[in-house]
């Protein structure tokens, strides 16, 4: 289970700009994650539960926002969103794809007071 591993990582990150920033309380974290990150959402909402217990983000709101990938095949040149990193390609059925996104992993927005 790596979202314990990311969820650690991104509360060093909440802390610091917290202090940075004089927050007394942070209220919602706003995530962009890439549809191939492999995270779980609600294993990730959980862990966020659990790690930010007795810190400036305990109670805070996760919303998570999931990136979609693009795809584009390298035989007929066609562009389509992927729902998978082995997909074919819709138009020709063709396998040799390059994609593009899906792999991101991000804090968008921090509300805090």
């Amino acid at each position: 289970m790596h979202e314990a591993s990311i969820v650690a990582s991104m509360m060093r990150i909440l802390e610091d700009e917290a202090h940075r920033h004089h927050v007394e309380r942070i209220t919602r974290v706003n995530l962009s994650v890439g549809l191939f990150t492999a995270v779980e959402p609600r294993t990730l909402e959980a862990c966020f539960e659990l790690y930010a217990e007795g810190t400036k983000a305990e109670g805070a709101e996760l919303v998570v926002t999931t990136v979609p990938a693009r795809g584009r095949c390298l035989d007929c040149g066609h562009e389509f969103p992927m729902t998978s990193p082995r997909c074919r390609c819709p138009e020709c059925g063709g396998l040799r794809l390059e994609g593009t996104g899906g792999r991101d992993f991000c804090i968008t927005g921090i509300d805090a007071r």
